[in-house]
C-alpha cells in the first residue's frame, strides 16, 4: 500500500475501523447525557433545583460525601503504601478484598454494611449494647460512601506509588531520615498529584452513591436521604425535578472528570 493511502487508512496511527467503533463507545454515553438536558424544564429549573427537600438532600450530600472523602484518605494512604512497597503473604488476597466494591453491587454493600453494623450484625450488636447507633443514620452514609469510593483513591494511588518508585525514599532513609520522616517530607510530596486524583475521584463517587446508602442508611430527610435518594423519590412524584436534580449530579461529575484528567493533560 503506498504512503498516501496508509495516512487515508489511518487517523493519527489508529484504523478508520477504530475510530468508528470509538466514536460509536462515545455516542452511547453522550446521547443520553445530552438527551437528559433535552428534557429539562429550563423555564422551571431553579424553583425545581432549590426546593426545600432538594436543597436537604443537596446539603446532606455534599457534607457526607467531603467526610467519606476525608475517610477515604485517612485509611486510603496507608493501605496504598502497605499495597505498592510491602511484600507478605496474602497481599493479593488484601488487595482483591479492598477492591471489591469497584465489581460489587452497592446493594450487596449495603447488606454487607448491614451484616456488620446493624443492630444485630457483627459488630453492631456489641455497639448497641453500648448506645451507639449506626445504621439508618447520618454516620451510615458516610460509612457507606467510604465503603464504595474508597477502592478509587487506593487504586489512584497506589498506581502513583508504583509509578514513582522508592530510590528517594532509600537515598531519604540511608541519609538518617526515620520512615516517618520519609513518608512525609518524601513520599507524600512525590505522590500528591495521584492523591489529589483519587481524593476528587473518591468524592465524586460518594456524591453519586445510591444502592448501598438506601440500603444501610435508609431515607430519611435531612437525615440520610442524599441526592440521589431525591432524585429516585421524585421521579415517582415530580419527574420534572428528579430531571433537573439528575442533571446538576450530571455537571458536578462533568466538573470532577475535566478537573482530574485536563489536569493531567496539562502535565
Amino acid at each position: 500500500m503506498s504512503t498516501p493511502a496508509r495516512q487515508r487508512s489511518t487517523l493519527g496511527g489508529i484504523p478508520a475501523w477504530v475510530a468508528v467503533v470509538a466514536a460509536i463507545g462515545a455516542l452511547l454515553i453522550v446521547v443520553p447525557i445530552v438527551s437528559l438536558a433535552t428534557r429539562v424544564d429550563w423555564p422551571n429549573f431553579g424553583s425545581l433545583v432549590t426546593s426545600e427537600s432538594s436543597l436537604a438532600a443537596l446539603a446532606l450530600s455534599l457534607r457526607t460525601s467531603v467526610a467519606s472523602t476525608v475517610l477515604c484518605i485517612l485509611l486510603g494512604v496507608p493501605l496504598a503504601l502497605v499495597l505498592a512497597r510491602t511484600t507478605f503473604p496474602g497481599k493479593r488476597v488484601l488487595r482483591a478484598l479492598v477492591l471489591l466494591p469497584l465489581v460489587l453491587p452497592p446493594v450487596v454493600g449495603g447488606i454487607a454494611l448491614l451484616a456488620a453494623f446493624g443492630r444485630r450484625g457483627l459488630l453492631g450488636a456489641s455497639l448497641d449494647a453500648l448506645g451507639v447507633s449506626i445504621a439508618f443514620s447520618t454516620v451510615a452514609v458516610v460509612l457507606a460512601q467510604t465503603f464504595v469510593a474508597l477502592p478509587f483513591l487506593v487504586l489512584s494511588l497506589e498506581a502513583a506509588l508504583r509509578a514513582a518508585g522508592s530510590r528517594y525514599e532509600a537515598v531519604a532513609s540511608t541519609l538518617g531520615a526515620s520512615p516517618s520522616t520519609v513518608f512525609r517530607r518524601v513520599t507524600l510530596p512525590l505522590v500528591l498529584p495521584g492523591l489529589v486524583t483519587g481524593a476528587v475521584l473518591a468524592f465524586a463517587r460518594a456524591l453519586g452513591e445510591f444502592g448501598a446508602t438506601l440500603t444501610f442508611a435508609g431515607s430519611l430527610e435531612g437525615v440520610t436521604r442524599t441526592l440521589p435518594l431525591e432524585i429516585y423519590l421524585q421521579r415517582e412524584t415530580d419527574p420534572d425535578a428528579a430531571v433537573a436534580l439528575a442533571l446538576v449530579l450530571v455537571v458536578v461529575a462533568v466538573i470532577v472528570m475535566v478537573v482530574t484528567y485536563g489536569r493531567r493533560e496539562i502535565r
